[in-house]
């Protein structure tokens, strides 16, 4: 059963292992989501995190890829010479479909932002079957505002094809995680002097009033659990976001 990470390392170590998890099952459109507050100032480090995981099997076949110019020359300066490629996903004056080339194998799209999304979306089509991973994402608002037919079209077409292999965020109180294979959770703190408890286990990503009807005790979608962390989460969210700005 998946448990509350206790550090920032424990999160990454739990989000690499769901997914190489989801990539050996055959998934090849995979999100990696900490929807913490200000987790896109971590973006470059935790891209090198997640580029190390597949730098010895793809080497240059590996492509990390920024959301614009000045993320992906600062990656470089800062990471040195890579076994892999480190470049941008591209821009009106030059097409993601110049970012691609035969011999890349693998994608890390490093914190695309709705700004983005039709840059990700051809990337994805033009990956044919090669694994696309989004890497902390910032589309929640894609997927969820609109109701345009543009919208609406956007959400059918690409945003539903993706698989959230690691999803870890802290709410008021509550916790919604899921590490892939395993089911989504809810986890909630009774009070402030007590631990962490898995209150619900859903089958999709609990949103807006599904996850207020569970946190109010009144889920029936799936069974609902009672095992609590050894731990507190990260002692508290503050000491989290503590170790963010470090």
């Amino acid at each position: 059963m998946t448990t509350i990470p206790q550090t920032l390392e424990e999160t990454i170590s739990q989000a690499k292992s769901a997914l190489k998890v989801a990539l050996d099952s055959g998934c090849n459109r995979i999100t990696v989501d900490l929807v913490i507050p200000e987790i896109a100032l971590k973006a470059q480090y935790l891209a090198l995190e997640f580029a190390q995981l597949f730098k010895d099997e793809y080497g240059m076949g590996l492509k990390v890829l920024f959301p614009d110019t000045g993320a992906a020359a600062l990656a470089r300066r800062e990471w040195g010479e890579t076994e892999f490629i480190v470049t941008d996903i591209g821009s009106s004056r030059t097409p993601v479909d110049t970012k691609i080339s035969d011999t890349d194998q693998i994608f890390l799209v490093v914190s695309p932002s709705s700004v983005e999304v039709a840059l990700v979306e051809r990337l994805c089509n033009l990956a044919d079957d090669r694994p696309v991973i989004l890497l902390i994402p910032q589309l929640e608002d894609v997927s969820i505002v609109g109701i345009g037919y543009a919208a609406r079209q956007l959400r059918e077409r690409f945003i539903s094809i993706l698989e959230s292999c690691y999803y870890f965020r802290p709410l008021d109180g509550s916790i919604v995680l899921r590490s892939y294979p395993h089911l989504w959770q809810v986890w909630q703190q009774p009070d402030e002097e007590q631990e962490y408890q898995l209150i619900a286990e859903v089958s999709q990503k609990p949103l807006g009033e599904t996850l207020d009807r569970i946190l109010a005790g009144q889920n029936d979608e799936e069974n609902s659990g009672n095992s609590t962390p050894s731990l507190g989460f990260f002692g508290s969210i503050k000491s989290f976001l503590k170790a963010l700005n470090n």
